[in-house]
């Protein structure tokens, strides 16, 4: 279960927009924030000289999700320089390290193992890292502390705008939540999740779009069937994995291929509108 949790969040240049350094007050690990453009400040800095895992995130034309780079270093300051060098997709880092100094190259590979492989499993963003990380040997009691670390940088992580190991499948949810648009031979499931809104895995879209459909729901479309989150099944579209959309109507106009009101067209099973459960 979620409990209260109390995060400071530093803003070392007093911009909101700038570097941000996120901690749990009484966890070992801190999160650093970091712009892309701000790479020469926090190199003024001390917080990166450090052994940590971290995270690259960006957005591609091309991928109809969020994109995320996994890693680990020993100084994680230089290898954030060389990323910046190489990769082009990322414009935010943020790098976890432990505040009393406490991680090893083992603790970071660890980590860098875990991080991967319940990105991968939440499948919330698109996952740059081509090969999985191999799991180091770690000891039982250390990987009893790791694995605590790892549920502080998921709260860190999500805190800062990056869910990175959120899950929304429909497992998550209550039946009573359950959301259903319906609409000539199709069928869909969501939710009204805090970021936005999830159709669910198994449902139905609408093959054709309307002549007035707007061209950012048609291109919308087309990236997600290019990425093959929708593929054609008994002469629609089905959604192969759940996929979180900005808002209800957004979700709804990708169903149905044409603008519509999310608000009113999302009903739960006893036919109460989203705007009825959670705005009226």
């Amino acid at each position: 279960m979620n409990r209260p949790q109390t995060i400071q969040i530093f803003l070392p240049d007093g911009s909101p927009r700038s570097v941000k350094i996120a901690e749990i007050t009484n966890r070992v690990v801190k999160a650093v924030l970091v712009p892309r453009n701000k790479i020469d400040y926090i190199s003024t800095r001390t917080e990166l000289n450090n052994v940590g895992i971290y995270f690259l995130f960006g957005e591609s034309a091309e991928k109809a999700k969020p994109i995320v780079y996994i890693g680990e270093a020993e100084d994680c300051l230089d290898r954030l320089k060389q990323h910046n060098r190489t990769k082009e997709f990322w414009n935010y880092a943020v790098v976890m390290v432990s505040k009393i100094n406490a991680f090893t190259k083992s603790h970071a590979k660890y980590l860098e193992h875990i991080a991967v492989d319940q990105a991968k499993e939440s499948n919330r963003f698109e996952t740059e890292n081509q090969i999985a990380p191999s799991k180091p040997f770690v000891t039982e009691s250390m990987e009893a502390d790791l694995l605590d670390s790892f549920d502080t940088i998921k709260i860190l992580l999500s805190t800062l705008g990056f869910p990175v190991f959120d899950k929304v499948g429909k497992e998550q949810i209550t039946s009573k939540e359950l959301l259903f648009l319906k609409g000539r031979d199709i069928n869909a499931e969501g939710d009204l999740i805090d970021d936005g809104f999830v159709v669910f895995k198994g449902s139905q879209v609408k093959k054709d779009t309307v002549p007035s459909c707007h061209e950012y729901l048609i291109n919308l479309r087309q990236k997600l069937i290019q990425n093959e989150i929708l593929i054609v099944n008994n002469g629609n579209y089905e959604f192969t994995q759940d996929y979180v959309f900005n808002s209800p109507s957004t979700a709804g106009g990708v169903v149905l291929g044409r603008s519509t009101n999310g608000w009113t067209k999302w009903k739960n099973k006893d036919g109460k509108t989203l705007d009825e459960l959670k705005r009226n």
